[in-house]
């Protein structure tokens, strides 16, 4: 599924109200993930993909709904990113719980998100 959009994030630094909203305009519901991070997954009323979650960012990082792309490198896609004009946001992180991920901005400054699983 390399270069493929499997997940997306709401990210914000109120997520309660996040769920009120997604949840009431859209039935859709949110479970605790259990990685370090405080994230809910996703569910939809008839089940489906792709998967997403809510990110809880404490301020750290700018509110933001955004696509995530599956890839086979991360650090790689970064450098790709680069040399096509666009610019990486974030470098590399590790989640923690077996996840490569980075932030990137295309050429006309859309942020998108790229990761890797190593599990």
């Amino acid at each position: 599924m390399d270069n493929t959009v499997t997940w997306f994030e709401v990210a914000t630094a109120d997520p309660g109200s996040a769920e009120r909203f997604y949840g009431g305009l859209f039935g859709w519901t949110f479970a605790r993930d259990e990685g370090p991070l405080d994230y809910r997954l996703i569910g939809y009323p008839a089940g489906g993909q792709p998967a997403g979650g809510l990110f809880n960012t404490r301020g750290e990082f700018p509110d933001h709904a955004v696509f995530h792309v599956q890839v086979a490198d991360v650090e790689e896609t970064c450098r790709q990113t680069e040399d096509l004009g666009g610019k990486v946001v974030t470098k590399v992180i590790d989640d923690g719980a077996g996840t490569d991920f980075a932030y990137l901005r295309d050429t006309s400054g859309s942020l998108f998100g790229v990761f890797r699983r190593r599990s």
